[in-house]
């Protein structure tokens, strides 16, 4: 074997020990990563010790020319940057994440990836999606897909497509962002639909599963510009007829941002909500401003069987944050979903840190409506707050009388 095949065997044989590599439950007593520890276990969810998806999880064959005599030196041609902000279904038996998958070069673009047991062991699909623009204009950048399987018989993505603002020629950084339509029956072709059509910029659109007085039903996030949100005032709900030309009508908000919340600045729907006998479980991320910047976090709610509109529970504060290691990225301080499976009654939470990395936490569906149904409301004040905890306090002491 030539020195060159040699280096390529000891970089498989790496990448193979990277992908089977077994993923470890975090203790109750909680695990140190590092000099930073994770805080004790919260008993809602079970974090893990490893990230699940890399950049260097992404294939050798996006990265590498194994041609010896075009690449000596075997550099990495394509190099990726973070892999983060997934999708999540289950389809034919495996756990499924369409993840967003960042190159060096800043452009996103969409790729499959399945394990049999939805924490270890995930493995790429060979090539990443094809995502056509349609009738589309032709985007610059894509990402955060939400997927939905949907009562029609379809699985939807929606999508942030983002794309210069050429109202403002000058300036390389303006953008705006809309929300793409893509349905697939297989994940690999994908026919795209109409962007959704709106008066205002629409980022984290998720679909209903099922269908709403005969319509298709959306959650949206009005903005008014591509970072800022401006008079959109949190998560909000729309009907279209037509999937294929969808539009915003009669848009309501129906979980609005608050001042001094974890979703003071923003808030949006993660991924499509689980249906269960008490309601609607929602998984969402809110934005506050600190002082070293956006702090995204994410936090639950439930919405009524009967009325996926009408708010029934909305446990105060964070659900999950960023801990350890999963702090420090490309944007620190961030931990983002749009991407959960439920099975047989267990949950696995598909979460990012960091715009860099993705994670997995499970949970089960009687925890989260435990969590949900009896952690108390944001009460907006310091007062409330300390109500709160004095009323634990006291219904503690007359436990040990």
């Amino acid at each position: 074997m030539s020195d060159y095949q040699s280096k390529i065997s000891a970089l498989r044989a790496a990448h193979e020990a990277l992908l089977t590599r077994p993923n470890e439950p975090m203790t109750e007593n909680g695990l140190s990563t590092g000099s930073v520890p994770f805080r004790l276990s919260t008993g809602i969810y079970t974090k893990y010790k490893y990230p699940i998806l890399t950049a260097e999880h992404t294939p050798l064959e996006w990265r590498y020319d194994f041609n010896e005599q075009d690449n000596p030196f075997l550099m990495q041609r394509i190099m990726m940057n973070g892999v983060f902000n997934a999708g999540a279904i289950l389809f034919e038996g495996k756990y499924t994440v369409v993840a967003r998958v960042e190159g060096a070069d800043r452009k996103s673009f969409f790729a499959v990836a399945q394990s049999d047991n939805g924490i270890d062991n995930w493995r790429f699909w060979p090539e990443p999606i094809t995502m056509p623009d349609g009738d589309n204009a032709p985007a610059t950048n894509v990402y955060d897909m939400r997927l939905t399987r949907h009562e029609d018989g379809w699985i939807y993505g929606i999508f942030c497509v983002e794309r210069h603002d050429e109202t403002k020629p000058f300036d390389t950084s303006a953008a705006t962002a809309a929300a793409g339509i893509a349905r697939t029956k297989d994940l690999i072709h994908w026919d795209r639909l109409d962007d959704l059509k709106s008066l205002c910029q629409q980022r984290n659109v998720v679909l209903h599963p099922e269908f709403v007085d005969g319509q298709y039903a959306l959650y949206t996030r009005p903005q008014d510009g591509f970072i800022e949100t401006g008079k959109g005032g949190g998560i909000g709900w729309t009907l279209t007829p037509d999937i294929t030309h969808a539009e915003v009508r009669n848009e309501r908000i129906i979980f609005s941002r608050a001042y001094h919340t974890v979703y003071e600045v923003k808030n949006g729907e993660g991924p499509a909500p689980i249906k269960t006998d008490k309601g609607w479980l929602h998984l969402a991320h809110g934005v506050r401003n600190t002082a070293d910047g956006l702090r995204y976090v994410l936090y639950m709610y439930m919405t009524a069987l009967d009325d996926p509109t009408r708010v029934i529970a909305r446990p105060g504060g964070w659900f999950l944050v960023p801990e350890g290691y999963e702090y420090i990225g490309d944007v620190m301080n961030v931990a983002f979903s749009n991407g959960w499976i439920e099975r047989d009654g267990k949950v696995f939470i598909y979460y990012a840190s960091a715009d860099t990395r993705l994670h997995v936490a499970t949970t089960t569906v009687e925890q989260l409506l435990d969590y949900c149904l009896h952690t108390p409301e944001d009460g907006l004040t310091t007062s409330a707050s300390v109500e709160n905890i004095k009323a634990l306090v006291a219904k503690n002491a007359s436990m040990s009388k």
